[in-house]
């Protein structure tokens, strides 16, 4: 459902990301995890349309994201890491623009907007500016346009990030569960709980490289491990102290 084939982004003579390659199956989640400057964001912004790679293709649903960009984008929803959304229009109105973006029967796209605004709990604010929300309601109300047309892809770049305790529930079970239905998620993070708890497998990048793919209890018995956190300082500490120089 989700492919990365040996991508790799150069800025100058510093490479973001070295070929890398890492695939997501229908009914899977996939947590990528890195520190700071590995590589995450810049993966998935490839992934999404918003950033070229110098090398390597990405693939959604088998469409290649460079090459047929209005296909691919059918195929997911992203949430970013800081959503920017237009100020000057209610919640309401962002998502009925959407859902017309979609092309969702108008019907049905109400019915929708209803459900997600009362799952986000954002339904008391929907007639409000989008400039008056705070940053955990701009968040919900991302996720919402995410999920709005039910894509077969959910990609999230640090989704826990500015939620209230119910939000971050929310989008914990929508994790766990969004991929069941034969569905693919991929989301970045670098709460290694968050990863331990919801993903089938978690990828681990560092300096722009794969250094470890497998199930959490895969990757922590390999690797003589406890949880993922003591996982991710020895292989990431190791891999700093091995690491040449980038060219």
């Amino acid at each position: 459902m989700i492919r990365l084939e040996h991508l790799a982004k150069q800025y100058g003579t510093f490479w973001a990301l070295e070929d890398l390659s890492l695939e997501v199956n229908p009914g899977e989640t996939l947590a990528l995890l890195g520190p700071n400057g590995a590589g995450k964001s810049t993966s998935i912004k490839a992934l999404v349309g918003l950033l070229k790679p110098s090398r390597g293709r990405a693939l959604l649903g088998g469409v290649d994201v460079w090459k047929e960009p209005v296909r691919a984008k059918r195929l997911f929803g992203y949430v970013p890491d800081r959503p920017y959304l237009y100020g000057k229009l209610s919640g309401l109105e962002l998502l009925r623009f959407a859902a017309g973006i979609y092309r969702i029967p108008k019907e049905k796209a109400e019915a929708r907007i209803e459900q997600l605004l009362v799952e986000f709990r954002l339904e008391r604010f929907a007639s409000s500016l989008i400039e008056t929300y705070s940053h955990g309601m701009r968040q919900k109300l991302s996720l919402a346009m995410a999920l709005l047309h039910e894509p077969p892809v959910l990609i999230l770049d640090e989704p826990m990030v500015g939620l209230d305790p119910h939000a971050a529930r929310l989008v914990k079970d929508l994790l766990q569960s969004y991929s069941k239905a034969s569905r693919a998620v991929l989301y970045a993070t670098h709460q290694l709980y968050l990863a331990e708890q919801v993903a089938d497998r978690v990828a681990l990048v560092h300096r722009g490289r794969l250094l470890a793919l497998g199930t959490p209890q895969d990757l922590l018995r390999q690797h003589g491990s406890t949880d993922l956190e003591e996982f991710f300082l020895r292989l990431t500490e190791d891999a700093q102290a091995d690491a040449p120089t980038n060219p």
